[in-house]
């Protein structure tokens, strides 16, 4: 794989992930396209930019590591891996079969490079802590990002997780959300309302930062921003659009977990040529 800083080509990777993920789900016929197609640029623009790895040597033990917590995501993940070279770009259409790599969730078992088995909402955050703190100790660089869902973080688990990380100092670990305020039935904000969010995180000892997370240029500067700041850690509130890209699946709760039709695919790929 190529690192690039250059946001013309991190904007086309992210374009091919779009499509990689609207396809695997269709023949998987089932799959979350939704909060997969939200996630892109932020897994796109660690991954080819900002992330500290080499597909050739997965298991260097000074490389970063990355949580995707909110696991029913895992298209995005396994587009972005395959594109990396980690694995077999010719199988994404392979998703959810029975033996295949690309499993429903991220699973160690069949992708060994992955950091976590992941899915069960609400665990990501408390493992990349766990993560953040062994670096820390071993005097290992390495830094762990972990996506969350907003509707994951409606459950406790992931503020007891915010608690350690502040208390500890733990500022090698990067919480980032996917506030695309729409999860399994229905907006956030008629299910169990987060706001005021950027509030609550500094109220647990975050410095949190807001951000479009399609916009790849203010991703790059927040990422840069959490590695540098050393007195708190820092949580990314990523305001994206769930669906990003498919017109008739943007901000329609409908596409969290219902994959497109042959037709709707086709509809789909045109608008991402």
């Amino acid at each position: 794989m190529k690192k690039t800083s250059n946001v013309a080509e991190l904007e086309a990777i992210a374009k091919q992930v779009r499509r990689d993920i609207v396809t695997m789900i269709t023949a998987a016929k089932s799959g979350h396209p939704g909060g997969s197609l939200s996630a892109v640029e932020i897994l796109v623009t660690l991954y080819f930019d900002k992330f500290q790895h080499d597909p050739s040597n997965p298991d260097w033990a000074h490389r970063d590591h990355f949580i995707l917590s909110k696991g029913h995501a895992a298209p995005v993940l396994y587009s972005v891996l395959a594109e990396c070279g980690y694995t077999p770009k010719d199988q994404l259409n392979h998703l959810r079969r029975l033996g295949s790599l690309y499993q429903g969730h991220p699973d160690v078992r069949f992708i060994p490079m992955l950091d976590a088995s992941t899915g069960s909402l609400g665990q990501g955050l408390s493992f990349a802590l766990g993560m953040g703190a062994a670096a820390k100790l071993d005097g290992r660089s390495s830094r762990i990002y972990c996506v969350l869902g907003d509707g994951e973080i409606q459950e406790g688990q992931i503020w007891e997780a915010a608690m350690f990380g502040a208390f500890h100092n733990v500022t090698n670990v990067v919480p980032i959300v996917d506030y695309n305020r729409i999860q399994l039935d229905g907006f956030v904000k008629d299910i169990l309302d987060i706001e005021p969010l950027a509030a609550k995180w500094e109220s647990f000892g975050y410095y949190p930062l807001e951000v479009d997370g399609h916009d790849i240029a203010a991703l790059q500067a927040a990422f840069d921003d959490a590695a540098a700041r050393t007195d708190k850690p820092t949580c990314i509130i990523a305001h994206t659009v769930k669906g990003k890209g498919v017109s008739f699946m943007e901000d329609n709760p409908k596409y969290h977990g219902s994959a497109p039709t042959a037709e709707e695919l086709e509809k789909a790929l045109a608008e991402l040529a």
